[in-house]
């Protein structure tokens, strides 16, 4: 497996269908036709696909898959109940399996929770928890070296967990794991409500940023929205960041996934407008 040599932009299937699955490839033949040129397949679980038919279908239409996003509920979770734990781990090297027959660099997403997760822990607890994440993921990035693979982590908003929120946490995660295989990955919808300075974070990360989320402030359109693009991008050229951009918009059309991103409300005209004007906007300001 070899990564990247220059900035890729891809689109995350989410915005379009949930569960993915061996139909879903149908969208494959419109996202080339968008000029995208890597897909993130969001797979729920690792029975819903044929891994060596999803990568004919990208060979067919010309496209990579440049990430795998994890789906982690209730039930999967690295710092959650012994059974939590086993089943994320069993379902993350389920994923990173198929990642070698999809020829799939990075598996990306919050990988040490369960999303939606936030309590109000003692600070005695959170030190417990982060011993256990600490833990397996040690354990899962292990797995994941012996396979050519990286796990790019995401820190989320704390709507969404109370565990891991900015480029400064990921970091001491990164650093008491101490994994080559491990790395970050930051989303500007995240990072526009946690981070004092979105540049910031993405120099604070430096080499070890592994894959980005380019989405609007709203969820909606990168572009079409209130971020200041022109630092990011400065900060993406100053690390010589050559990792894949990816839009991860979501909209009611889909609606087990508008539900749990809490999208209540049209935020664009189409999903196919996200795609297609945040993809031009993305390749002008970034690429």
């Amino acid at each position: 497996m070899k990564l990247a040599k220059h900035m890729r932009f891809g689109i995350n299937t989410f915005l379009f269908t949930s569960p993915f699955t061996n139909k879903s490839t149908s969208l494959f033949k419109t996202f080339k036709k968008w000029g995208f040129d890597t897909v993130e397949l969001a797979i729920e679980a690792p029975e819903h696909i044929d891994p060596q038919y999803v990568k004919g279908e990208l060979d067919k239409a010309g496209l990579a898959c440049g990430s795998v996003c994890a789906a982690l509920g209730p039930d999967r979770d690295l710092r959650g109940t012994p059974e939590a734990q086993a089943n994320s781990m069993a379902y993350l090297k389920g994923l990173i399996d198929q990642m070698v027959i999809l020829d799939c660099p990075s598996l990306i997403g919050p990988v040490y929770s369960a999303v939606g997760r936030a309590e109000a822990v003692e600070p005695a607890d959170y030190r417990r928890q982060w011993k256990t994440v600490v833990k397996n993921l040690k354990q899962l990035c292990k797995y994941a070296e012996s396979k050519g693979r990286q796990i790019c982590m995401e820190p989320l908003n704390r709507f969404e967990t109370d565990f891991i929120n900015t480029a400064d946490q990921a970091l001491a995660m990164v650093k008491d794991v101490g994994s080559p295989a491990l790395k970050l990955h930051l989303d500007t919808f995240h990072m526009n409500i946690e981070e004092k300075c979105q540049a910031t974070a993405i120099k604070k990360a430096g080499k070890l940023l592994g894959h980005f989320h380019a989405c609007g402030s709203d969820r909606g359109t990168p572009g079409n929205d209130h971020i200041d693009w022109a630092p990011i991008a400065a900060a993406l050229k100053k690390i010589k960041y050559n990792g894949d951009v990816v839009i991860e918009s979501f909209t009611k059309d889909v609606k087990v996934i508008a539900k749990a991103a809490a999208i209540w409300r049209q935020i664009e005209p189409s999903r196919d407008e996200i795609a297609v004007k945040g993809l031009k906007f993305l390749k002008k300001t970034l690429g």
